[in-house]
């Protein structure tokens, strides 16, 4: 099926549109960034038009994905340290007027009922031709395996080399991301920090943490850290970078 590539601001998109494009999204402990909240207003509010919808024949929601500019020499040592460290280096490029060359791919969302059916492959390479259209040279992302939750005890260091018989990624997220072209290059094992209080944690992750420790939780790529004297959990999450252009 052919889809229509839009700015998600192009038109107004119902509640319910939206949640069901959401639903299987990324997991609510996610919103606990507080170092990405200090950002994400002002990154939508300029960069909108890095922001798009695959609509289908109906007119309803596929697929969704958005990035960010940034000005990246193209080593390795100089990629982001962080997700939010992604959305500081755009909104500096922006405020000091320097010229943007690299487009990072920082979310990308498939409806629930269209998975499997290669939107997500029609959605990575309509966010590559959105850096051809603002002629950005290069393209990243810093992905978040999709099935590292299944694995939290191994290191992401581990899971990155985890090969399949043909040599191509045994995570199925990163797969799709090589046979599109992309190169694994780094590990950012400190992509998201993300604190809050037990109770917090316990609304996130449907769990109870009835003392200090290390727990795996739903959708966690890594152990959750629960500190019961400070009353906090302190989840580290890691993503793999990959350069498409």
């Amino acid at each position: 099926m052919a889809f229509q590539v839009e700015l998600t601001s192009a038109r107004a998109w119902s509640d319910e549109q939206m949640n069901a494009l959401f639903a299987q999204g990324f997991p609510a402990f996610i919103v606990g960034d507080q170092d990405v909240k200090q950002q994400i207003d002002r990154v939508r509010e300029l960069f909108g038009e890095y922001n798009i919808m695959l609509a289908d024949e109906q007119g309803e929601p596929a697929a969704t994905g958005w990035g960010v500019p940034i000005s990246w020499s193209g080593e390795v040592p100089d990629l982001p340290e962080t997700f939010a460290r992604v959305l500081e280096r755009s909104l500096e490029t922006y405020d000091a007027s320097f010229v943007a060359d690299t487009f990072v791919i920082c979310g990308a969302i498939v409806h629930p009922a269209r998975k499997g059916r290669g939107v997500a492959q029609a959605l990575i390479g309509a966010l590559i031709d959105t850096a051809v259209t603002h002629s950005l040279p290069r393209v990243i992302a810093p992905v978040r395996p999709t099935l590292k939750h299944l694995y939290p005890l191994q290191s992401v260091d581990a899971y990155a080399k985890w090969v399949r018989n043909d040599d191509l990624p045994w995570d199925p997220w990163l797969r799709l991301h090589v046979r599109m072209g992309g190169e694994l290059i780094d590990l950012a094992k400190k992509a998201q920090t993300i604190i809050g209080t037990i109770t917090q944690w316990e609304e996130w992750s449907g769990m109870e943490f009835p003392e200090s420790g290390d727990y795996v939780i739903p959708d966690g790529m890594a152990p959750l850290h629960i500190d019961r004297s400070a009353n906090l959990g302190t989840y580290v999450e890691p993503n793999i970078w990959i350069r498409h252009r």
